[in-house]
């Protein structure tokens, strides 16, 4: 690349998509994103949340990497060692879904296929979509290093997978039991607790009399689940009941199945509510599970895996749990048993994943051990070793989920995952739970080994990932440098299903936190706040959005419209903002570049003699460096976004851009080649700065800039420099551009367009003023489009003329013929309503005890020099007012 600018090649307009294919290229040929390049410095680190295997990324994956992007973009910049570690998730469930909703388009079941051959169909759709999750992260730019890549059914996760689970199963922390779980019918496997959708649903409860054995009455129970009645093994009272404690031990008949079963006194039954009897199924309902255990009560499962009701349900054999409901209802009703039915709005579980009403459900399962787990990790995060969560309050809701956890089911019924590494000797009955594959039983030495059927529940390896994609369980290299992470950048919605394993697991296997941060965002919603949905067909698909404006506008509005945990309502006007910010940075650079046509590095120098406006632009510079640094390390992206557009729209292209053609175009050379030096200075520095955000077409003008290295990606970020402080340059700044935007309102007010050259007379306020203003007469005459400029202390008042007031001069504009008088008092009365409306803004703010006891006193300064300011200009106006009035 050539260290010499070359604006004459630039298009006249910036084509996103043909920047977009070539700079990503260029990226990885080469190797910008690969970590390990730096040995020296310090390690900053992201993994990845790997997406799913199961489609297309959206426009939440398209923030959450963003996101990402943008940290490790200006941590590489800073002169870190940067890993940011890609990978995808098998995702279990999900991923199994998918592959069989294809196969039975095809008329095929996985049954059909038997195991082997469909899990090479998950590996083919596992590659598919993998290739498809590549080209998406390219179109998006995003900065990955690919020769890390990691999947969570890889070779070596798999071995960390295994390794957790030996030690933990050695640890007595997991445990295969009995326990009423969450079932999925549909998908027809145990799902975790955090993988139900709790959804209010309007039912019924049903009111049904169970008659006393010895037909001395009966017992009122209430359910909105009549279908569980037929594995009832028992009713339950408060055992201090005096309603019912005398029945405590006498039998019930239950209805339809004829069955004897026992009335218990359980303090689980509360005296107040409903009846004060409760039927007890312990085989679908977990709080009847452990009142089951503690009575001893039978267990009776009543339907199968798909949810049709079996053998223990009688009549209502072979029939969906949904029709058997309807059956039984109406039977109980014809038996004089369902006496009362209640309309009944209530939560009802759903599958996270099938969609499917979630059964309470007795099975066989294996388990985490939750407690001795959480309470460590509850222990660290209430010490200075905790995650630091932003915003603060997510680690309260972490801390909130740990502190109330159950044991996590975490077998799954599925072909697609972690097989579970134990083997079942058919022999002598043994079980044995290995790191290795066994053909041959450690007990009996026989080879008629089984290994279990059932893989793990696809969180138990993403839990691993901080630690398992950087080599865990070996001490690798990667491993050493690169663990802990910096920072995890997330939703909040899996705190409970990611962060929070990954804690625990971190803290269980390897000492640390898996994170020093962890920044929680919102989710992308539409205009109107809702959820994206499918059913709602509210999506935004992000490559639409990325074929329309290109992936940068994208990119600069997802991140500037994010606050930390907050969600993000999309809009295509802001996404066209954006473009048109980008658009504005092309035109400004490519009209900077005609003029710096041949500027080499080594030419540019901003230590010359510099004039106003040079030195403000640097002070400007400067500033926002110092801002975006502070802003971006503190996860504030809006605020970043809002410094970056203020000083590229406003600072550089409208203000300094402007003033800069005065010498670009002006016969002093020694000024021209300054205003050349600071112009490529600062268009450098800006690409620099805005480059994480809107990484194409930072490169693309940067390529065209006098430079030095090979890539905007690992050039040096701008740092703040006190030599380039420059407040009397900013005083003088401050007073040319409001005395201009005064002169260009005024115009506006009376119709006189820029091309009419007006008489201008300035009345300074003081000599310093007068100073200022003689030193950048031509920049004053040029702006303000004068046809004659006086500035001069003496001035008066001319009669019939209009006036302005800023900070520092008066104003006054002899446009005799060009205005009428009537409207230019008209026009100062509505100045001095806006100026009291100002004076009294400050003054309740002054008199204002609270504020003035709280506010720093630079504050409460600042704010008697605006009300002192205010106060000046409106006697200036109201004396003025006066004399038109006269």
């Amino acid at each position: 690349m050539s260290d010499k600018a070359t604006g004459t090649s630039m298009p006249t307009t910036y084509d996103p998509k043909s920047a977009e294919a070539k700079w990503y290229d260029f990226w990885m040929k080469g190797n910008f994103f690969e970590a390990g390049k730096r040995p020296d410095a310090p390690a900053y680190t992201i993994v990845i949340p790997p997406p799913n295997v199961t489609g297309m990324l959206h426009i939440g994956h398209a923030l959450d990497c963003t996101l990402q992007d943008i940290l490790i973009r200006t941590k590489r910049m800073q002169g870190y060692d940067a890993l940011w570690l890609p990978g995808s998730d098998h995702a279990g469930i999900a991923t199994q879904t998918k592959v069989e909703q294809k196969l039975r388009e095809d008329g095929v079941s996985r049954y059909d296929l038997g195991r082997e051959k469909f899990l090479e169909r998950v590996w083919e759709w596992k590659e598919l979509y993998n290739d498809k999750i590549h080209a998406q992260w390219a179109k998006m730019g995003f900065s990955l290093d690919y020769s890390r890549e990691r999947f969570t059914l890889d070779e070596g996760l798999s071995k960390a997978v295994r390794e957790v689970f030996v030690q933990l199963y050695d640890k007595g922390l997991i445990y295969r039991g009995k326990k009423i779980i969450n079932w999925d019918p549909a998908a027809r496997t145990a799902l975790s607790d955090i993988e139900v959708e709790y959804k209010e649903v309007n039912g019924s409860l049903y009111h049904l009399q169970y008659p006393l054995k010895d037909g001395g009455g009966y017992l009122t129970v209430a359910t909105t689940r009549p279908e569980t009645m037929l594995g009832d093994t028992a009713v339950a009272v408060h055992p201090e009941d005096e309603r019912y404690k005398h029945l405590i031990g006498q039998m019930l008949v239950l209805p339809i199945v004829g069955r004897e079963i026992p009335i218990i006194g359980d303090e689980y039954v509360e005296k107040d509510f409903g009846s004060g009897a409760v039927k007890i199924t312990p085989a679908h309902d977990p709080n009847d599970f452990e009142v089951g255990l503690r009575h001893h009560l039978p267990q009776i499962v009543v339907m199968d895996e798909s949810g049709i009701m079996n053998d223990e349900a009688g009549p209502y054999n072979g029939m969906d749990r949904a029709d058997c409901r309807k059956q039984i209802v109406a039977d109980l009703k014809a038996q004089g048993v369902c006496t009362k039915i209640e309309e009944h709005v209530h939560q009802v579980g759903h599958s996270e994943r099938s969609g499917a009403v979630v059964e309470p459900y007795l099975s066989t399962q294996w388990f985490v051990a939750m407690k001795p787990l959480a309470d460590r990790a509850i222990e660290a995060q209430r010490t200075d070793k905790g995650a630091n969560f932003v915003p603060d309050r997510f680690g309260r809701s972490y801390l909130q989920w740990m502190e109330n956890v159950r044991d996590w089911c975490i077998s799954r019924q599925l072909w697609w995952g972690h097989r579970i590494p134990a083997w079942y000797c058919d022999s002598c009955g043994e079980m044995h739970v290995s790191r290795e594959d066994l053909t041959v039983c450690g007990k009996c030495g026989g080879s008629n080994l089984r290994q279990d059927e059932d893989v793990l529940d696809t969180w138990f390896s993403s839990a691993l990932w901080p630690f398992s994609t950087l080599g865990w369980p070996e001490l690798t290299a990667d491993l050493k440098r690169y663990y802990p992470t910096s920072v995890l950048v997330t939703g909040y919605d899996i705190i409970p299903f990611w962060v929070s394993r990954m804690i625990f697991q971190g803290l269980e296997f390897t000492g640390e936190m898996p994170f020093k941060d962890v920044l929680i965002h919102g989710l992308v919603r539409d205009e109107q706040g809702r959820k994206m949905s499918k059913s709602l067909g509210n999506g935004v698909d992000p490559f639409d959005v990325i074929e329309k404006y290109g992936a940068d506008a994208m990119r600069f509005m997802l991140a500037t419209g994010s606050t930390p945990g907050q969600d993000l309502r999309f809009r295509w006007e802001r996404v066209e903002q954006a473009r048109n910010f980008a658009n504005k940075i092309w035109n400004a650079s490519r009209f900077a570049l005609m003029n710096l046509e041949g500027v080499a590095a080594a030419d540019i120098d901003i230590t010359v003699k510099l004039g106003t406006a040079d030195k403000w632009i640097l002070h400007r510079l400067n500033e926002t460096s110092r801002e975006v640094t502070r802003l971006i390390d503190s996860y504030e992206f809006g605020e970043t976004g809002r410094q970056l557009y203020n000083f590229i729209w406003d600072d550089l292209c409208d203000w300094y851009i402007e003033f800069a053609k005065l010498n670009l175009y002006g016969a002093d050379e020694e000024a021209r080649r300054a205003t050349q030096s600071v112009l490529a200075y600062v268009l450098d520095r800006t690409q620099r700065l805005i480059h994480p955000f809107m990484p194409f077409i930072s490169e693309e003008i940067w390529q065209h800039l006098p430079h030095e290295g090979e890539s905007i990606t690992v050039a040096a970020w701008p740092t703040y420099d006190e030599a380039l402080e420059a407040p009397e340059a900013v005083r003088e700044m401050e007073l040319l551009m409001e005395l201009i935007r005064a002169v260009r309102n005024i115009r506006a007010e009376v119709n006189v367009p820029m091309s009419k050259k007006i008489e201008l007379m300035i009345k300074p306020k003081s000599e310093a003023e007068a100073a200022i203003l003689g030193r950048n007469e031509e920049f004053v005459g040029r702006f303000c489009g004068t046809s004659k400029l006086a500035i001069d202390l003496a001035l008066s008042a001319p009669d019939k003329a209009m006036t302005a007031v800023v900070t520092g001069a008066e104003l006054y504009f002899p446009l005799a013929g060009l205005i009428d008088i009537s409207q230019e008092i008209a026009r100062l009365e509505k100045e001095i309503q806006s100026l009291n409306a100002e004076v009294e803004r400050v003054e309740k703010k002054l008199a204002n005890e609270g504020f003035v006891a709280k506010a720093p006193a630079k504050v409460i300064e600042e704010e008697k020099a605006k009300m002192a300011d205010y106060a000046e200009k409106r006697g200036v106006v109201q004396a003025r007012l006066d004399e038109l009035r006269a």
